[in-house]
């Protein structure tokens, strides 16, 4: 089978934070001292340069769908280094007018700058790392900003010209109660965005939480939290689209979505990952560039390659496909999987006719979507995709 394109996309690693959450787990350091603000921006673009290179096959003319800019808290960086940047890319790749950039932001008053000047630069979509708008709370994920500091924020984002906003918002804090999470969804509609990202705090490894575990609500008042957090957006116009994803008048994630559809993208920045298929050889490959920032700049500066590459082989696919795919609420297209993998649906049909007898899929012969008891069990789902779990009838 032939594997058609999908959508390419640009993601942009910015590293750095103010301080390290506890319960972070993303490749994210304290700031310490000045940021190496040009050198960083020199060696982004220049990671640019080696990936157009070196996956030519993949990347030739083909228009960018989105570009994302996360971290660490990529509003450290000032809107003339965020305007660079694009500026770079738009020199190498095609961008289509009105493409979504995303900036995630965090809202204290020291982590970024003038948001008119980055809608200048061409962020058009801003992602406010909210998490809740109870201090006391906030102080117990180690977050620097305040409620209020949030609120005029995303205040002052759209009185500069943002129409496209995202926050997000996490539940099951530290010894939160359903009243508070639910404060947290009003406080959060009442700002009108057009997109609420909602995900459960979990105890990551390697993080100062892991370590540590503070007292969480239990598994039964998650689900309570979860459920009527979800019933309070809808009836405000939130529509659920992925697990923890919920937009207003259709405004998705483009980006996130892309990911979602086993789309592809190039990483650039450190610890920064890709996706790249190459059309005319059949080939899908991952990248990964080396975490340390402080490496990822010695090798820009050494014009060395920032990372490695690892091929997805035919077995991995339909895992790969289906750990995205199936946190869609409408699910995908059986079609998708043969276009986008390059493998007839009969790869996948002894575990789909698994999880259909145990009620996790619905029925549509064309159509692969999880249903409400499949997103309960969600692993156990995608685990019948393992190369090496086939499902069984």
């Amino acid at each position: 089978m032939s594997i058609i394109a999908p959508p390419l996309s640009l993601y942009i690693h910015i590293p750095w934070c103010v301080k390290k959450c506890p319960y972070c787990d993303f490749n994210s350091h304290a700031q310490n001292g000045e940021l190496p603000v040009q050198a960083y921006v020199d060696a982004l673009l220049a990671d640019l340069d080696r990936d157009i290179e070196s996956f030519a096959g993949a990347v030739a003319g083909r228009p960018l769908h989105s570009i994302f800019f996360g971290g660490g808290t990529p509003s450290l960086f000032a809107p003339d280094a965020i305007a660079r940047i694009l500026d770079g890319v738009g020199l190498r790749l095609a961008l289509p007018d009105g493409i979504e950039v995303t900036l995630e932001t965090n809202p204290g008053t020291v982590e970024h700058g003038r948001f008119d000047q980055y809608l200048r630069a061409g962020v058009s979509r801003l992602s406010f790392g909210v998490q809740s708008f109870d201090d006391s709370k906030l102080a117990r994920l180690g977050r620097i900003h305040s409620a209020s500091d949030a609120e005029r924020a995303i205040r002052d984002a759209q009185d500069a010209g943002y129409s496209n906003i995202n926050l997000d918002l996490m539940y099951a804090l530290p010894e939160q109660t359903l009243a508070q999470a639910l404060d947290d969804v009003e406080r959060a509609i009442s700002l009108e965005p057009t997109h609420l990202s909602h995900y459960q705090l979990t105890l990551e490894p390697n993080t100062l939480f892991a370590s540590r575990p503070p007292p969480l609500p239990d598994e039964d008042s998650a689900w309570d939290m979860q459920d009527a957090c979800q019933e309070r957006m809808s009836v405000a116009g939130f529509a659920q689209y992925e697990v923890s994803a919920y937009a207003k008048d259709s405004r998705h994630s483009l980006h996130n979505l892309n990911y979602w559809q086993f789309g592809d993208y190039l990483g650039i920045g450190a610890g920064a990952h890709g996706k790249l298929t190459d059309v005319d050889r059949g080939t899908i490959v991952r990248t990964a560039k080396v975490k340390l920032p402080r490496s990822y700049l010695e090798r820009a500066a050494r014009d060395e390659p920032a990372g490695t590459l690892n091929p997805v082989d035919a077995a991995e696919r339909p895992f790969e496909f289906m750990m995205n795919a199936l946190r869609l609420n409408a699910g995908v297209d059986l079609r998708l999987f043969v276009e986008r993998c390059g493998m007839d649906s009969s790869a996948i049909a002894d575990a789909l006719r698994s999880a259909r007898k145990r009620g996790w899929i619905s029925d549509d012969p064309e159509r692969i979507v999880a249903t409400e008891l499949g997103r309960r069990f969600l692993n156990d789902v995608i685990g019948l995709f393992l190369p090496d779990r086939p499902g069984k009838a």
